[in-house]
């Protein structure tokens, strides 16, 4: 299944900022779910749910086990067209924001060795051994969550500005001490992250070796669609520290290609991520954990190795990123002042 969140937009209407409300859904055939009223329809027409109506996506995550049967039952009334219509919206009259629009907590991982290591070669250092000794990760803001559309951004973020191709998990079942070989057991679902960099900013301040803050904390652009981990299966590559996924990586910047990479390269799978950030510590479902950026995912490492000179993103400039299986996330660059 794909879950959405959106602002509802009719015919009539051209930009989110008309619509009041934040829905959330599930994606048919062309057309988007609204599951709160679809709950309802099947409670009145005899079905069950067994937890109150859930009205945002971390409270179908946490009763995944009572909502998600019922999900596949409004997907199959929706198929054989038994949905009342009220209840089914057209994409095109939908505004897309990030599924995930308040994430419990935000961690970024930096699992991919091409990324790491063309990094490091292009500022003259040698890789790090410790990079093979346990999957790191950071604390990211999970207040400055974005989805498809504008990303805004201030003038000293704007010197260096870069993307980020990443795919990231939401946690769906809490746990601690998670072994990775049932770590995958606590992935509800998959989708892009573009973990936006200011890299003036960021080079700057981790100089003091506390890793990045300012560089990274104005937005984080999560999207199109939360993908739940059962779909993926078939792109799955099983193995003693977790699954890796066979899906292809793109990143265009206005219309041209510049990044080509695949989920499954990464060194340290998410089940191994999910192992090390749970040791000692509680997670808890609506948690989002990034893979850190793919091997040619961002101008940082383009610059460097030359395939790209000395370039960065604009104000109006387009971005997309693709991860098969998990859609399109695509944004344009805003410069403001405030």
């Amino acid at each position: 299944m794909r879950f959405v969140t959106t602002l509802r937009q009719s015919p009539t209407q051209t930009t989110a900022q008309e619509v009041p409300g934040i829905h959330f859904g599930a994606m048919g055939t062309g057309s988007i779910i609204d599951l709160p009223a679809a709950f309802e329809w099947l409670i009145k027409t005899g079905g069950t749910l067994g937890c109150p109506i859930p009205r945002d996506i971390l409270s179908l995550i946490r009763n995944q086990e009572l909502t998600l049967p019922a999900c596949h039952k409004i997907l199959e009334a929706a198929r054989n067209d038994r949905l009342p219509s009220e209840v089914i919206s057209a994409e095109a009259h939908t505004c897309l924001i990030a599924p995930v629009p308040h994430p419990v907590s935000m961690r970024d991982g930096y699992a991919f060795r091409q990324h790491v290591e063309a990094a490091r070669r292009n500022r003259g250092v040698p890789m790090i051994p410790e990079f093979d000794h346990f999957p790191i990760f950071y604390f990211t803001n999970h207040l400055s969550v974005t989805g498809p559309g504008e990303v805004r951004v201030m003038p000293d973020a704007m010197d260096k500005l870069d993307f980020e191709l990443e795919a990231a998990v939401v946690v769906g079942k809490a746990g601690r001490n998670i072994p990775a070989s049932r770590a995958d057991e606590h992935i509800f679902g998959y989708m892009i992250w573009n973990d936006w960099s200011a890299r003036t900013l960021q080079m700057e301040e981790m100089k003091l070796n506390l890793g990045p803050a300012k560089g990274k904390d104005f937005a984080n652009s999560l999207g199109p669609y939360l993908v739940t981990r059962d779909e993926l299966l078939p792109h799955a590559i099983a193995g003693q520290s977790g699954e890796r996924h066979n899906l292809r990586m793109q990143a265009w910047v206005n219309g041209v290609q510049v990044s080509d990479g695949n989920l499954k390269d990464m060194t340290w799978t998410f089940a191994q991520i999910l192992e090390r950030a749970s040791y000692g510590v509680a997670l808890h479902p609506g948690e989002v954990i990034g893979s850190g950026t793919v091997g040619t995912g961002c101008f940082l490492e383009l610059n460097g190795s030359r395939i790209t000179n000395n370039q960065w993103l604009k104000h109006g400039e387009e971005i997309i990123l693709e991860i098969e299986g998990l859609g399109r996330l695509v944004n344009r660059i805003v410069a403001v002042r405030e």
